[in-house]
């Protein structure tokens, strides 16, 4: 009879610890194979940057209403920022070319 309640407490412990690796499962809320939890850390911090941007891009507007109310013309100001993200090389050859197409058309 001692071995038999030995058995019946060695098949208690072993539920008891499948019970807390569920448990633990359940926190990671695995949902069709994929870490539901993860996935909207993700989500959540993908939507708080594209809000940022949002902000920023409004920022930018008023910076551009700003300049055009000193009278710098914007779209001028927008070519600029272009040319200043290209490279020195790439600038130099588009504008070797703008000047033989304005020659090529008598400009």
């Amino acid at each position: 009879m001692a071995v038999h309640k030995l058995k019946d407490a060695d098949q208690d412990a072993d539920a008891l610890d499948n019970d807390v690796l569920d448990e633990s499962k359940a926190k990671e809320t695995q949902v069709g194979g994929v870490a539901a939890d993860r996935l909207r850390s993700l989500i959540e911090r993908i939507e708080r940057l594209e809000e940022e941007r949002k902000a920023l891009g409004s920022d930018i507007k008023d910076i551009f209403a700003e300049a055009k109310s000193a009278g710098f013309d914007v779209k001028v100001i927008r070519q600029i920022i272009r040319i200043r993200k290209q490279e020195p090389a790439e600038v130099e050859e588009q504008e070797s070319l703008l000047d033989v197409y304005r020659r090529a058309l008598g400009m």
